[in-house]
C-alpha cells in the first residue's frame, strides 16, 4: 500500500526546486559577470575619490579643503564605499566591484526563485536566457558604479512580490528610485501591481487573467430588499481602499522623496548636480531607449495577444517595464556604454518573459526570445570584448602618467575619475560640471561646456589634461590637434593658449590618447577660488 507524500515532504519538494531555481538564477547572471569583470567608467573613480576624502575625515568633497559638492547621483554610495576607501581610490574601486557583484548575483537568485514560481510550465526557465547573455546587468553590476545594487534592487522590487512580500519589494523599488531618479515611475507601477501578486499567486490562477464568475441569470436571482447605507461599513471600506494604495506608494515614493530633501537641504536643490551638468536631449534620448528596448532584451515582452490572457500582476511588470524605457527617453539618455540606465527594468523583464512563456504558444514565445537575444548577444559580442578591457587600460593610464603629474597642483580636465587616483593630491577642476555647480550652471552638455576664457587662471589651474580623438596624433602647434569632445577643442581655440601651456607627456594606452599640458613658468594663474 502506498502513502501519499505527507506535507513535510511537499515542502522539501517546494524547497529543493526553489533552491535549484535560486542556483540556475546565480549561474545565469554569473556568465556575463566574469566576461565582463575587467569593465569600468571613468564616474566609478569620482564616487571612490568622495569616499577617499570621506575615509581620512576630510568630509563629502571631491578635493580635500574644497567645498562640499553633490558630486554622487546615489546619494549614500560613497559613505557605503568610506570603509574600504583607506588605501586609495583603486581599493575602493576595487572593493565596489565586489559588493556589486555579489548584490546582483544575490539578486539573480531571488529572481531564478521567483521564475519558478510564476507558473507550472516547464518553457518558463527559457527566460533565464535573458539573464545569460545580458551584457548590461554583467557589466554594470562590476563597474564600480551603484549599478550592481540597483540592479539587485531591481531584480528584489520585482521578485519579492512573487514570492509573497510584496511590501519589501515595494521598498526595493522605492530604494532603487532614491538613488536612480529616473527610475521613480518603474518604483510606483512595480510597488503598486504588487499589490495584486498574491492574487494571481492563487491555486489553478498561474498567472493566466483571474476569471469572473459569471453574473446570476434573473431566473436565479433573488429579489433584494433595498437597505440603508450602512456608514460604519462605508468608511471602513473607505479605509481599506485608502490603505491599500497608501503603502506601495509611500515605500516607493518615500525614499525618492527623503533624498530630493536632503539634496535640497544641504546643497540647495532637489535634483541630483549632474542633472543641471547634463541637460536633456529628447532626440538623444529617443534613440538611445530605441537602441536599449531593442539590444536588452525587452523585445521578449512584445505579444499583445498574450498580453490580454495574464493576471494583473504580470501585466503590471510588463508596464513597469515600458514606463520605464520612456523615462529614460525623457531623461535624455546617456552617454555611457551599455544601455546603464536600462539596468533597472532588466530583471522585471526576465520575470515578465517567464509569465508570458506560461500563457503563449510555445513556437511564439521561442520566436520572441529568439529576437531578444538575437540583440542581446549582439550587444554582448560587439562592444563585450572592448568593455572587458577597459579596466586594464585604466590602470595602464594611471601607471603611465601618474609620475608627470606628480608635481601638478590643480589639474583641469573633463574626465576626473582616473586623474583623482594618478594625481591624488591634486585639486581637481571637473570641465563637465558634474562635481562642479559653477561649471555645471555653463552653457552646454557635459561635453561641450563653453569654459570661459578667464577659468583656467581663476582656478590657478597649472596642469590641463585633454583627450585626443581616437587615431588623432599631437600637432604643432599643439592646438590644432584634433581633440575628442567639444569642451577640448573649445579650449585648444583660445587665443593664445598654446603659449600658456605646452606638452609634457602622452598617453600612449590606445584609445586613451590624453596629452598632459603644463602651464608655462611665470604666465598667469595667479590662482582663485
Amino acid at each position: 500500500m502506498q502513502r501519499s507524500p505527507g506535507i513535510r515532504g511537499v515542502a522539501a519538494g517546494a524547497a529543493g526546486v526553489a533552491g535549484a531555481a535560486g542556483v540556475a538564477g546565480v549561474l545565469a547572471a554569473l556568465g556575463p559577470v566574469l566576461a565582463l569583470r575587467g569593465f569600468t567608467v571613468d564616474d566609478a573613480l569620482i564616487s571612490a575619490r568622495y569616499a577617499v576624502h570621506l575615509a581620512v575625515g576630510e568630509g563629502y568633497r571631491l578635493n580635500a579643503g574644497g567645498p562640499v559638492t553633490d558630486g554622487v547621483t546615489p546619494l549614500g554610495w560613497a559613505y557605503l564605499l568610506a570603509p574600504f576607501a583607506g588605501g586609495g581610490a583603486l581599493a575602493a574601486l576595487a572593493a565596489a566591484k565586489l559588493v556589486g557583484a555579489v548584490a546582483w548575483l544575490g539578486g539573480a537568485a531571488a529572481l531564478g526563485v521567483a521564475v519558478a514560481r510564476s507558473s507550472e510550465r516547464s518553457a518558463r526557465f527559457a527566460s533565464l536566457l535573458l539573464l545569460a547573455a545580458s551584457a548590461p546587468l554583467g557589466a554594470w553590476s562590476v563597474a564600480g558604479m551603484e549599478t550592481g545594487l540597483v540592479a539587485a534592487l531591481g531584480a528584489l522590487a520585482a521578485a519579492l512580490p512573487q514570492l509573497g512580500a510584496p511590501r519589501a519589494g515595494a521598498a526595493c523599488a522605492g530604494l532603487l528610485a532614491a538613488w536612480r531618479p529616473e527610475a521613480l515611475p518603474f518604483a510606483v507601477v512595480i510597488a503598486t501591481a504588487g499589490r495584486w501578486a498574491a492574487e494571481d499567486r492563487a491555486p489553478g490562477a498561474s498567472g493566466s487573467a483571474p476569471q469572473t464568475p459569471e453574473a446570476p441569470t434573473s431566473a436565479m436571482q433573488t429579489p433584494q430588499t433595498p437597505q440603508t447605507p450602512q456608514t460604519p461599513q462605508a468608511r471602513a471600506s473607505a479605509l481599506q481602499t485608502l490603505k491599500t494604495w497608501a503603502w506601495p506608494l509611500g515605500l516607493s515614493l518615500g525614499p525618492f522623496l527623503a533624498v530630493a530633501a536632503t539634496r535640497l537641504v544641504v546643497f540647495g536643490r532637489a535634483a541630483p548636480l549632474s542633472a543641471f551638468a547634463k541637460a536633456p536631449d529628447a532626440a538623444l534620448g529617443a534613440r538611445y531607449a530605441l537602441a536599449c528596448f531593442l539590444l536588452t532584451g525587452p523585445v521578449a515582452l512584445l505579444a499583445p495577444l498574450s498580453l490580454r490572457r495574464l493576471g494583473a500582476w504580470p501585466r503590471g511588470l510588463v508596464a513597469a517595464v515600458a514606463v520605464h524605457f520612456v523615462a529614460i527617453a525623457l531623461a535624455g539618455g546617456d552617454w555611457m556604454p551599455l544601455s546603464r540606465l536600462a539596468v533597472p527594468a532588466l530583471p522585471a523583464t526576465v520575470l515578465a518573459a517567464a509569465h508570458l512563456a506560461a500563457v503563449a504558444d510555445l513556437r511564439a514565445t521561442a520566436l520572441r526570445l529568439a529576437l531578444a537575444l538575437a540583440g542581446e548577444l549582439f550587444a554582448l559580442l560587439k562592444v563585450g570584448p572592448t568593455a572587458a578591457r577597459v579596466g586594464d587600460d585604466r590602470a595602464a593610464l594611471v601607471a603611465t602618467l601618474r609620475g608627470p603629474l606628480a608635481e601638478a597642483k590643480v589639474v583641469a580636465a573633463l574626465d576626473i575619475g582616473w586623474l583623482g587616483a594618478a594625481a591624488p593630491g591634486a585639486t581637481l577642476v571637473d570641465l563637465a560640471g558634474v562635481t562642479d555647480p559653477a561649471i555645471a550652471a555653463l552653457p552646454g552638455g557635459h561635453t561641450t561646456k563653453r569654459i570661459p576664457p578667464t577659468l583656467l587662471d581663476a582656478r590657478g589651474v597649472d596642469t590641463l589634461v585633454l583627450l585626443l580623438r581616437e587615431g588623432g596624433a599631437l600637432d604643432e602647434p599643439w592646438t590644432r590637434s584634433g581633440f575628442a569632445r567639444g569642451v577640448e577643442l573649445h579650449l585648444a581655440r583660445q587665443p593664445g593658449l598654446d603659449e600658456t601651456f605646452v606638452p609634457v607627456a602622452q598617453s600612449a594606452v590606445p584609445n586613451l590618447r590624453y596629452v598632459v599640458l603644463r602651464r608655462r613658468q611665470g604666465v598667469g594663474g595667479a590662482g582663485g577660488p
